[in-house]
């Protein structure tokens, strides 16, 4: 994700489990909810023990913060490389939206945590949650504001609706019956006429 923002985490040991600790407590999050898990919960599924979680996070929404930029980091990079191969702007589009849901499919404890944590949920953190959605959510704006569309089109709407189908995947998505690159082709194939 670009942007230079001092994390909040703490510098990582040579041996360190922060990897391992937040892919627990994504889990959990996800599971369970942001509220409802506790950090003991987060320690014992990490198999550390409690106190040591706070060597690598000294709150909640401190953990809380470092899944959304993990998240964050791995869905732009994802979408970064898509459209880096595409120069046609429907093109581009379309292989971020692949992207983007692949990336979806593929962190899928990040990616619930994203999406059904509001950035509220992590108190003194907030700013930099909010900020963190702004700056990935800024590549669709580009790329939609790129597309050859009519003018009295409001793109702010055309963003949420995307962004709307594609979050909500968890609930729709089989991969037995389709892929991303599929799925996105469809969409933005009925965006496209839509849009003509």
């Amino acid at each position: 994700m670009a942007g230079s923002s001092q994390s909040l985490t703490r510098s990582p040991r040579p041996d360190n489990r922060r990897e391992l600790l937040l892919d627990a407590a994504a889990r959990l999050f996800s599971d369970e909810g942001f509220h409802a898990a506790s950090m003991r919960d987060i320690a014992k599924a990490a198999g550390m023990l409690s106190g040591s979680i706070y060597y690598h996070f000294e709150s909640k929404e401190e953990l809380l913060l470092a899944i959304y930029e993990e998240g964050a980091r791995r869905l732009a990079e994802a979408v970064e490389n898509a459209i880096a191969r595409e120069t046609d702007p429907w093109a581009r589009l379309e292989a971020a939206c692949a992207a983007h849901l692949g990336g979806l499919i593929a962190h899928r404890d990040y990616a619930r945590v994203m999406i059904q944590t509001p950035p509220d949920a992590g108190g003194s953190v907030e700013s930099r949650i909010r900020d963190l959605r702004r700056r990935y959510e800024a590549r669709f704006r580009a790329l939609i504001e790129a597309l050859p569309a009519p003018g009295d089109i409001d793109r702010r709407y055309l963003r949420m609706l995307l962004f709307g189908a594609l979050n909500w995947s968890p609930v729709w998505f089989r991969p037995e019956r389709d892929s991303p690159e599929t799925v996105a082709k469809q969409f933005i194939a009925m965006l496209r006429r839509s849009l003509n």
